[in-house]
C-alpha cells in the first residue's frame, strides 16, 4: 500500500525556512514581477535572504536574454541587489536554433529579437523556412492560440519544427493573464507537430542554474515558483523543494489551505514544501 504524498505546509515568510536552504532559484513572472509592476514584498524577501550570503538566481521561461530581463526588471524599480543571475529560457533556446538551419519564421513580436543576436540565422516566410521559432504571439493581447489553427496546421503539413522559446502557455500581465508561445507549442504537438523546448520544466534551464549558483548541494536548494507545470514540474523533475505561488497563474483553482492545495497538486503528480500566497 502506497502513502499518499504529504500535503504542502503554510508559511507567511520566506524567512520562516530560509535557515534550510543555501540558495534560490526563483521565477519571475506571477512571482516578483507581473508584467508591469515589481512586488514590492518579494523584491526584499530576495533581498533578505542575500543578505546572508547566499546567492538567488532568477529563472524565467521569457524568451529573451539575460540583459533585456534585466532592463525590464530594472524599469519596474526591481533592485539589482535582490538577484545575482537571470537565467531565460531564451538562452537556452538559442543553443537549438542553429542545428535546424538558418531560415527561420519566426512567430513572436520584434523585443524578442535578441534571442536571435548573434546567431547567423536568415527571416523569411512560412513558405521558405526551415523551422519555425515561437517567441509569442504576434499581438499577444489580442489574439488567442485558436486564431493560429490555420497557420499552424500548414506549418505541420510541411513538417517543419518548431522551437518554443516560451514554454509557458500564460503569463500574468496586470490583472489579465495572456497567452504565451507554449499555448501555440500545445496547438503544434496536437497535429502531430515536432516541438523543442529549452526552458521550464526541461532539465537544461536547470543545468545552467545549477552551473550559475555554484556548487550547492540541491538539497539545499529552494525553487520557488507559481505554474505547476513549469516550476513545480521542473522543480521536482530536477530534485528541489518547491514554495508555490499561491497568488499567480493558478490562483481561482489552488485555494488556501493545505488540503486544497494539496489535492490540487496531487491531481497533477506533483508535490510542493511549501506555499505562500505572496512572496515575502
Amino acid at each position: 500500500m502506497t502513502s499518499e504524498p504529504a500535503n504542502p505546509k503554510a508559511i507567511v515568510s520566506l524567512d520562516a525556512v530560509a535557515g534550510e536552504y543555501d540558495g534560490i532559484f526563483c521565477d519571475v513572472w506571477g512571482v516578483i514581477y507581473d508584467g508591469r509592476a515589481k512586488v514590492p514584498a518579494a523584491e526584499e524577501a530576495l533581498r533578505q535572504f542575500r543578505r546572508s550570503g547566499k546567492p538567488v538566481i532568477l529563472v524565467t521561461n521569457a524568451p529573451r536574454l539575460e540583459q533585456g530581463i534585466r532592463e525590464r526588471l530594472a524599469e519596474a524599480g526591481f533592485g539589482e541587489d535582490a538577484y545575482d543571475r537571470i537565467v531565460t529560457s531564451g538562452e537556452v533556446t538559442r543553443s537549438l536554433i542553429p542545428t535546424f538551419g538558418r531560415r527561420v519564421f519566426h512567430i513572436g513580436t520584434p523585443r524578442e529579437h535578441d534571442l536571435f543576436e548573434g546567431l547567423d540565422v536568415e527571416f523569411t516566410d512560412e513558405d521558405d523556412a526551415e523551422m519555425v521559432v515561437a517567441s509569442s504571439l504576434f499581438a499577444d493581447e489580442m489574439e488567442t492560440p485558436k486564431e493560429y489553427a490555420p497557420l499552424l496546421g500548414r506549418l505541420a503539413a510541411r513538417g517543419l519544427p518548431m522551437i518554443c522559446a516560451n514554454p509557458d502557455r500564460v503569463v500574468q500581465r496586470g490583472e489579465r493573464m495572456i497567452y504565451c508561445a507554449g499555448s501555440l507549442a500545445d496547438a503544434y504537438q496536437a497535429l502531430g507537430g515536432e516541438v523543442h523546448i529549452g526552458g521550464k520544466p526541461h532539465r537544461a534551464i536547470y543545468e545552467v542554474c545549477a552551473e550559475r549558483i555554484g556548487g550547492i548541494d540541491g538539497k539545499r536548494i529552494l525553487a520557488i515558483g507559481d505554474g505547476l507545470p513549469t516550476d513545480i514540474t521542473g522543480a521536482q523533475g530536477f530534485g528541489l523543494d518547491a514554495l508555490l505561488i499561491l497568488n499567480g497563474i493558478h490562483r481561482d483553482v489552488l485555494g488556501t489551505s493545505p488540503e486544497s492545495v494539496g489535492a490540487v497538486l496531487a491531481r497533477e503528480g506533483l508535490t510542493a514544501r511549501y506555499f505562500i500566497p505572496t512572496l515575502s
